[in-house]
């Protein structure tokens, strides 16, 4: 059941003298983990938001409590043993390093609900939930392919994981249809959410020629460098980062997290909520491309609109062959599109991409 009916203490006495008792349904009790703070500007702020979409929605038929900046590891199973002894009925992990801890919480916990973001671990009551990145990333990518003058993009990558790696290869991709010069300078950061790394990261871009950046780190630091720099255009990740338009910030991936969370609560409420993959992208309107400004030419804005249009309505692929790997040997041939399982599992570049992928 979705609620626990519970007797008061007072209840319970009076049952004990043969008197009537009254049952309380409490609300349902949602906790969420977040990996950074929840005023990150980024990955976390749009989760809490999705969090505070939980509350608008369901009113006083819900209670979320969170806990933010849990490192990935022992922490987070302290947090969330924490929230299940507490009562937490439904429990939404939101960083893919949750993974083997959501699962060895969850096993504890054979009554709660949980929903690991990013990750393809699943078991009776442990769901998974993603967002199709790469085709914001896709579109990012025709635009710094387009706008930059150097022909020198800077992408600042968090962890070599899948999806930061599905996401340099689609930008680097499309950037590359855009304009066969371009070239891609990568450095990772190892860290989600660190302001000062990102910085310094940016500003080694920077200096390298980079006057496009983009980032798969969650603070604002990349835009300000940029913004310091002059001359140089970056993109919102996760949030609009709107404080930056209309540059350098020129656009923007948008991750949406509040329909799919209403959903998922209501299906624990309706009693239909059941272990499952979710895998969503512009289409469904987990993925939202940010305003694209004026300081992108009008001709631009409007391929990447289309761009963004073809891929919502599956009419194109962001990964349509013919694509090589990094090595030059065969991926995709031509009009072959990727299957989901090479995409969820991808370790490698493709061909164009130099350096190597860290372990």
């Amino acid at each position: 059941m979705h609620r626990r009916t519970l007797l008061s203490t007072a209840a319970a006495l009076a049952m004990g003298l043969g008197l009537p008792a009254v049952a309380q349904d409490d609300p349902m009790k949602i906790g969420f983990i977040y990996v950074g703070p929840i005023g990150d500007g980024g990955w976390t702020f749009t989760h809490n938001e999705g969090r505070l979409a939980v509350e608008e929605h369901f009113g006083d038929a819900v209670e979320t409590v969170y806990q933010e900046s849990v490192p990935e590891g022992a922490d987070a199973v302290r947090a969330m043993t924490q929230m299940a002894l507490s009562g937490a009925d439904m429990i939404f992990a939101t960083s893919f390093g949750y993974m083997d801890q959501v699962l060895e919480v969850a096993e504890r916990f054979p009554d709660v609900k949980f929903e690991h973001a990013t990750g393809y671990k699943r078991a009776d009551n442990v769901a998974t939930y993603s967002a199709r990145f790469y085709e914001g990333r896709a579109v990012q990518g025709h635009i710094a392919g387009k706008m930059t003058e150097s022909d020198i993009v800077g992408y600042i990558a968090s962890y070599p994981i899948p999806e930061v790696i599905r996401g340099i290869n689609s930008a680097y991709i499309h950037a590359k249809k855009a304009n066969p010069d371009v070239e891609f300078r990568i450095i990772w950061a190892y860290t989600w959410f660190d302001p000062a790394k990102e910085a310094d990261a940016a500003t080694a871009l920077i200096e390298q020629g980079a006057d496009v950046i983009l980032q798969h780190t969650d603070s604002t630091a990349p835009l300000a460098a940029a913004e310091s720099a002059g001359g140089v255009i970056g993109f919102g990740q996760a949030s609009d980062m709107a404080e930056y338009k209309p540059s350098p910030r020129v656009s923007s991936i948008l991750d949406v997290w509040g329909p799919y969370y209403i959903d998922r609560v209501q299906a624990v409420m309706d009693g239909t909520w059941e272990s499952k993959d979710t895998w969503h992208g512009i289409g469904e309107g987990m993925v939202g491309i940010g305003e694209i400004t004026d300081a992108v030419p009008a001709e631009v804005r409007e391929e990447a609109l289309a761009l963004k249009e073809s891929l919502a309505s599956g009419e194109y692929h962001a990964f349509t062959g013919p694509i090589n790997r990094q090595d030059g040997s065969v991926w995709l041939a031509e009009g072959e599109t990727a299957d989901d399982g090479t995409l969820l599992g991808m370790d490698f570049y493709v061909e164009g991409l130099t350096g190597d992928i860290p372990n």
